[in-house]
């Protein structure tokens, strides 16, 4: 999240006008993130999140938001988004589509444990069955075309071996998503960003960890749900520093997963090859953010180095099969 679109006090009070939200207490920008404009909204009612989407149009922005409403409707929590006096679940603001969605109790975990990922393995699967009746289709708009398309922009800032690197991953991808096994994995409506920053964890007291929920859903798509494992396994069960999993986390998140959803013998036999897709997709969108950036008043781009280590680890150091026995 960053604030590319400004918001004047002006502005808000009148665009305010369309919601029963009372009057505002406070307004302040996020510096975190790279996609949107986003602030914390406090009213007289509660604590929100406003939202400007800077790339989603007005007719891509209502699966992201129903499908909050929907898994919110089945007790997973996530950003309810907020009704206008009209109904709709959205405006125009400063020319841009706009939402406002409820703030989620608790803080990001960023040094987890395996208790946290224990707790997040357990509400992503059940956030992926409760998808399995959502009525509206999105795909992954950051999947095996967005690669494609986008891999030759940045093809000139890259050394010899990071072109051969991404090349060859690139040639390894697209003969997976074309087999038989991979069209055949189950697949619904996926988070596909749930990096350790857009997870909440509440502590009520000190020996105590609640989980307070998923939010950012600005990147979800129909996807393999294997993908969205191995997504969130790549950034909550990794060494930094090294990009090596950690196995007491990993272990951890899988098993938890797969007491709500086990995973099929297609997902089992194909878990490194969605690591793979998974440290792929990050590195090829944080190259693009890194050497073609857009200006922001708040803007802290990511290293795109970070999942190059990661999937030169996963390419090297294959991990045994995720069965979760």
């Amino acid at each position: 999240m960053a604030v590319f679109t400004a918001v004047s006090d002006s502005q808000l009070t009148d665009w305010l006008q369309n919601y029963e939200l009372g009057e505002v207490t406070d307004f302040r920008g996020i510096a975190s993130g790279i996609e949107n404009s986003n602030f914390f909204l406090t009213t007289t009612r509660g604590a929100f999140v406003l939202t400007i989407f800077e790339n989603l149009t007005a007719t891509q922005l209502p699966f992201y938001l129903d499908l909050m409403r929907h898994l919110a409707s089945h007790a997973v929590p996530v950003p309810d988004p907020m009704p206008r006096r009209d109904g709709a679940l959205f405006g125009m603001l400063n020319g841009k589509p706009a939402a406002i969605v409820t703030k989620l109790d608790g803080a990001p975990e960023l040094s987890p444990a395996p208790a946290h990922c224990i707790e997040v393995g357990h509400m992503l699967a059940r956030l992926h069955l409760a998808g399995r009746d959502f009525a509206s289709y999105q795909p992954n708009l950051r999947s095996l075309a967005w690669w494609q398309e986008n891999v030759p922009a940045v093809l000139p800032h890259l050394s010899g071996d990071q072109r051969a690197l991404i090349a060859d991953e690139l040639a390894h991808q697209a003969a997976f998503f074309a087999s038989a096994e991979y069209r055949a994995m189950p697949e619904g409506p996926c988070h596909c960003d749930l990096f350790r920053d857009n997870v909440l964890f509440a502590h009520p007291t000190a020996d105590e960890t609640r989980l307070g929920g998923f939010f950012d859903f600005y990147f979800a798509g129909n996807d393999k749900w294997l993908f969205d494992v191995a997504v969130c396994v790549n950034d909550w069960c990794v060494d930094l520093a090294t990009g090596v999993l950690d196995a007491a986390r990993t272990d951890a998140l899988l098993r938890a997963y797969q007491t709500v959803r086990p995973f099929t013998p297609a997902e089992e036999h194909h878990w490194n090859d969605m690591l793979r897709a998974g440290a792929l997709r990050f590195w090829v969108s944080r190259l693009y953010d890194f050497y073609r950036p857009r200006e922001a008043e708040m803007l802290k781009p990511h290293d795109p180095g970070h999942f190059e280590r990661i999937l030169r680890e996963r390419i090297q150091s294959a991990p045994p099969p995720a069965d979760g026995n």
